[in-house]
């Protein structure tokens, strides 16, 4: 059964020490908890609401989106406010991803090199925004006990495998062992250093799902900057036209 990982779950989101040699056995808790984050917003299909709120130290702004995602590749997302926004919308199919911007009637396609930037100024990125990996498949992990351990909370730490195309060096992930939901995520660089933290809270059940239903990501080279997304509506499972997930939709701006 094909699964796709709903936008920023980090994501979406977010979107985890010594590194595994290839074929080496990994613990099966490890395993069982990469598995449950990689499956944490899946579904064969899905619609949402969100409201993302940009913090800067001289500004901030809110954005309402609307976002549906079917199988492993596609994804289509759309700003729905504020007003000079509106329209602007993200498509993803396989490995390509293009924007559309309606105030000049341009669809603009979005080269590799530029997965990592910014979207919409955020502290996402594209590669956020439509994740490529899956933690299962992608990374090697282990648990981990790191000095500042609390109790009750699990560690996982993931490395990525030769040749997988993630910009962290590693990317820690902390659990809570009674709902095995994630707490937060740091991502280190490649010098071993913590660039960002994405933390989860409000746990909420939508339909038969229990998640997370608000993401902080902080970046740690930008003083005073976050990005907050708060799920307003999920619906998991539900049937989608294909023509949803195509350019000429994308344009139409609805």
């Amino acid at each position: 059964m094909s699964k796709k990982l709903f936008p920023f779950a980090v994501f979406i989101a977010v979107f985890l020490g010594a590194a595994f040699a290839p074929g080496q056995s990994e613990d099966p808790k490890a395993r069982e908890l990469a598995r449950k984050i990689d499956d944490l917003y899946r579904s064969d299909s899905s619609y949402a609401r969100i409201e993302m709120e940009i913090v800067t130290p001289d500004w901030r702004r809110t954005l309402a989106l609307k976002g549906w995602t079917q199988g492993q590749s596609k994804t289509l997302i759309r700003i729905l406010e504020p007003k000079k926004e509106a329209g602007i919308g993200t498509l993803r199919l396989g490995n390509e991803m293009w924007n559309y911007l309606p105030k000049t009637d341009k669809v603009i396609k979005i080269p590799p090199s530029m997965m990592m930037s910014s979207w919409m100024g955020s502290d996402f990125t594209n590669d956020d925004l439509v994740k490529e990996f899956t933690f299962v498949d992608d990374f090697t992990f282990r648990m981990v006990t790191p000095p500042e351990a609390e109790k009750g909370i699990l560690y996982l730490e993931c490395r990525p495998k030769p040749g997988v195309a993630v910009v962290w060096d590693k990317i820690v992930i902390a659990v809570a062992e009674a709902d095995t939901l994630p707490v937060w995520q740091k991502f280190y660089d490649e010098k071993g250093q913590v660039a960002r933290i994405m933390s989860y809270s409000e746990v909420r059940t939508f339909g038969r799902r229990t998640v997370p239903a608000v993401m902080e990501m902080v970046p740690r080279t930008k003083t005073g900057c976050k990005t907050v997304l708060r799920y307003r509506e999920i619906q998991f499972d539900l049937s989608l036209k294909d023509d949803l997930f195509s350019l000429r939709a994308l344009r139409s701006g609805k």
